[in-house]
């Protein structure tokens, strides 16, 4: 039992040798394994009993479960995205690859290993995943040493052998799932990811990489792969201001060179104040490019935006724009996901307002999510600070408060503006 190692943690490990301390981080590592196996345990009775509650209360086969992944993820302080992976193998360890679960909870795997092992065996038959697990985890010593590489590879070998066709047929519809992503790197950069078929990717590679064979300039190998892939995809010079639609938020008095409050880049994230005003100057100086300027208000005590509302049952185009600007992401708790819908918290049906208020940005999954039976969400303002608060059929509750913009509330005002702030700027340039 190592439950005793964390009576009183802050002290854990003080006066010890390196070699006692080497015992407790291999201690805690396999008390982290587990308690993945006991989450996984206790996750697939959980679904079992939400399954066998909606097929009493008469709910119909194909909506059984719905939103229950979305809770699974929650639970866990994880974005809802991730709620049918954490679902779908606590399913697969505890009912179908008892050797997997076994192996993982006397530590031989991680979580995250045994996870590619069930992601792996997933296009199988329930007889041939059962195989896949007994021949890979039965012997829990030869796993010793296995890396995440080594441990994927096996069960791709495994599962090839048992059944080619299958394994076949899963890689064909996986090209249904090429798309493009980005997310950030640290020194405001940014990583582009494009999932492709593997003939098409290696390809891509290949022709980078020729550009590179036979470019000579002062430019490393990489820089000019990266140039490369910009320019061609764009069509525009690598150095030459861009040219694409982005939404850059940022404070008035940062714009003027007033202070050093740092911007907000939609689809990034925060960006130093110089690195803003280089972007809203390069491209003002560009003829190719057109700058708007949008005046938007902000509450003087949280420092978030004013809300605007409309009649209509779908959200207009500047309220959606406003709504996207505020939330920036997806409002549910843990979900870092791109806005895609902007929904109404209380539903229209029931009386909800077309209102910055009762609007969130939410991300299709979520979206959908919280239209399940027992679901609730409602906002509420105070002080202009925007709250969401979501409630799930287990009557747990989570919040999620809507981000500052950049700036603070400042003490000048002039007499039109009164309560309200200017505070902040749009920038888009056009394509």
């Amino acid at each position: 039992m190592f439950e005793s190692l964390f009576d009183d943690d802050r002290h854990v490990g003080i006066g010890a040798s390196e070699a006692e301390l080497r015992v407790l981080v291999e201690r805690y590592e396999q008390l982290k394994s587990r308690a993945a196996a006991a989450q996984a345990r206790v996750t697939a009775i959980w679904a079992a009993k939400r399954a066998a509650a909606e097929e009493v209360g008469g709910v119909p086969a194909r909506r059984r479960g719905k939103g229950l992944a979305a809770e699974v993820a929650l639970a866990r302080h994880d974005a809802p995205v991730c709620g049918n992976t954490h679902l779908g193998v606590a399913r697969a360890l505890v009912h179908e690859m008892p050797h997997t679960l076994a192996a993982l909870e006397c530590g031989a795997l991680s979580e995250y290993r045994a996870t590619l092992i069930v992601r792996e065996s997933a296009c199988l038959s329930l007889e041939h995943r059962g195989q896949l697990d007994a021949e890979l985890c039965a012997d829990t010593s030869k796993l010793a040493g296995w890396g995440n590489k080594r441990v994927e590879a096996e069960a791709k070998r495994i599962a090839a052998r048992l059944d080619a066709a299958a394994v076949v047929e899963r890689s064909a519809k996986a090209e249904q799932d090429r798309c493009v992503t980005t997310r950030p790197a640290p020194n405001c950069m940014v990583y582009v990811t494009v999932l492709l078929p593997v003939a098409q990717g290696v390809g891509m590679f290949a022709a980078l990489k020729q550009a590179a064979d036979t470019t000579f300039d002062d430019r490393s190998r990489g820089q000019v792969m990266a140039d490369t892939a910009y320019e061609r995809v764009t069509g525009r010079q690598a150095a030459q201001p861009v040219s694409v639609s982005l939404n850059l938020v940022m404070a008035d008095t940062t714009l003027a060179g007033d202070d050093t409050e740092p911007g907000w880049l939609d689809g990034y994230g925060p960006v130093p104040a110089g690195f803003a005003c280089k972007l809203t100057g390069d491209a003002v100086a560009d003829r190719d490019a057109k700058a708007m300027l949008r005046r938007l208000y902000r509450h003087p005590t949280s420092g978030q935006l004013v809300g605007m509302e409309s009649r209509a049952r779908t959200f207009p185009k500047g309220l959606a724009a406003f709504i996207g600007i505020r939330d920036r992401s997806c409002r549910t708790p843990y979900c870092n996901a791109p806005i895609r819908h902007h929904d109404h918290a209380t539903p229209d049906r029931d009386g909800g307002k077309t209102s910055a208020r009762n609007g969130l940005g939410l991300c299709e999954a979520c979206n959908y999510a919280k239209e399940a039976p027992g679901w609730r969400v409602t906002t509420s303002e105070r002080d202009g600070e925007h709250t969401a608060e979501f409630v799930t059929p287990t009557q747990a509750r989570y919040y999620s408060i809507a981000p500052p913009p950049p700036g603070t509330p400042v003490s000048r005002r002039s007499i039109v503006e009164g309560r309200f702030s200017v505070d902040l700027v749009t920038f888009e340039p056009a394509a």
